[in-house]
C-alpha cells in the first residue's frame, strides 16, 4: 500500500524581471529551481532554510496559488497542474493552507462567521444554520467561543487570529494543510500554544502537513521527516532526529549551528558563512552553495551534485558528504 498522500516532481517556479518601455524579459528570478519531495498521509514534512530560499513559494505553487514554470505534483492519483478549473475548485476541499501573517490575511470587512464559513460557502456545503452549527464547532475546536461570531479581526490578539486562519483552514475537513510560517509572527508562548493546537488537530482530523519555517527548535518538535532548502533548491532531506544528530551537508550544519543552546555553560561551534546568499537571478554554476562552502573543492564550482542517498533514508547534494 502507498502511503505517500503528496508527490512533487522536479517542481519549478521562475518569475520573470522585464525592463525598458515594452516590459521585454530580460531575466528570470529562479524562485524554486527543479524541488522533489513527497509527503506521507499524516505526517509533516518541515521545509526550512534562510529567507528567501524559495520555502512559501514552493507551498503556494504545488497549490497552484503560483502557476508553475515546470514540474509535476501528485495528490493521491490527480496530477495537480493537469486538472482544469472544475476540478481545481474540488480538489481545494482536500488541500488548503495557513498563511504567515494572522492579520493581513483575514479581510478586515469580514466577521470571524463570515472568514470561516466562507470555504462552505464558495463549496456550497449546507444551509444558514447547519452552516453556522459548523463554524461554531471548529472555533470551539481551536479555543474560540461562539460569541466570537459577530466580531471583525482587528478586535483579536495576534494568536486568536490565526487561530481564526486555522479554523478556516480546516472548516471543509481537508488532507492536507501547507503551514506557511504559521507561527513565525506570534510570541513565543503562543507559538508553543499553536504548535501543540496544530499536533492535537492533526492526530484528530487525521491531517498531513507541510511545515515551512525558519525556527529549527519548531520544525524539530513538529516534524516527522525535514527538508533543508537553499537558492531554490533542496539539499537534504531526512528523518527529523538523523537530520539534527547527523547533518551532512555544510550548508545544514552551519544552521544547526546557528540554534541557540539554552545552557549558558554550554558553548557550540559556530560555523559562521562568508558571504550572503548568491542572486537567484544569476545562481552560481556547479553546486549552488559552493562560494560560501567552507569545504568546496575545485570540482564544487563546475560539477552539479547528484541528489543521492548517502545513508538509508538520508539524501543529500553534496560531492563530499559522507555516511
Amino acid at each position: 500500500m502507498n502511503d505517500s498522500l503528496l508527490k512533487v516532481l522536479d517542481l519549478k517556479k521562475h518569475f520573470p524581471v522585464k525592463k525598458g518601455v515594452f516590459s521585454r524579459t530580460v531575466a528570470h528570478v529562479r524562485a524554486v529551481d527543479g524541488v522533489s519531495f513527497e509527503v506521507k498521509k499524516q505526517e509533516t514534512l518541515g521545509l526550512v532554510g534562510e529567507s528567501g530560499c524559495g520555502k512559501t513559494t514552493v507551498g503556494r505553487t504545488l497549490l497552484r496559488l503560483l502557476e508553475p514554470t515546470d514540474g509535476k505534483v501528485f495528490f493521491g492519483d490527480e496530477s495537480i497542474f493537469d486538472l482544469d478549473k472544475y476540478e481545481l475548485r474540488l480538489l481545494r476541499r482536500r488541500m488548503q493552507i495557513i498563511f504567515q501573517d494572522p492579520y493581513a490575511s483575514l479581510n478586515p470587512r469580514m466577521t470571524v462567521e463570515q472568514i470561516v464559513g466562507e470555504g462552505l460557502a464558495i463549496h456550497d456545503q449546507g444551509n444558514g444554520s447547519k452552516r453556522r452549527d459548523r463554524v461554531v464547532a471548529m472555533l470551539k475546536r481551536v479555543g474560540l467561543q461562539p460569541e466570537h461570531l459577530t466580531r471583525y479581526p482587528h478586535e483579536f490578539s495576534g494568536g486568536q487570529r490565526q487561530r481564526i486562519g486555522i479554523a478556516r483552514a480546516l472548516i471543509l475537513n481537508p488532507e492536507f494543510v501547507v503551514c506557511d510560517e504559521a507561527v513565525s509572527a506570534l510570541d513565543v508562548s503562543i507559538q508553543a500554544q499553536i504548535i501543540n493546537l496544530l499536533e492535537e488537530l492533526q492526530a484528530e482530523m487525521h491531517l498531513s502537513y507541510l511545515f515551512i519555517a525558519h525556527d529549527l527548535n519548531v520544525v524539530r518538535h513538529i516534524s516527522d521527516h525535514v527538508a533543508v532548502m537553499y537558492l531554490g533548491k533542496i539539499v537534504e532531506y531526512a528523518e527529523t532526529e538523523e537530520l539534527f544528530n547527523n547533518p551532512l551537508h555544510p550548508y545544514t550544519q552551519a544552521l544547526l549551528s546557528a540554534i541557540p543552546v539554552p545552557d549558558p555553560t554550554t558553548k557550540r561551534k559556530r560555523i559562521i558563512l562568508p558571504g550572503s546568499v548568491p542572486s537567484p537571478i544569476n545562481p552560481p554554476s556547479g553546486c549552488p552553495f559552493h562560494p560560501r562552502c567552507p569545504i568546496a573543492e575545485e570540482r564544487c564550482k563546475t560539477e552539479v551534485p547528484e541528489w543521492r542517498e548517502i545513508k538509508p533514508g538520508h539524501w543529500a547534494a553534496c560531492h563530499l558528504a559522507k555516511g
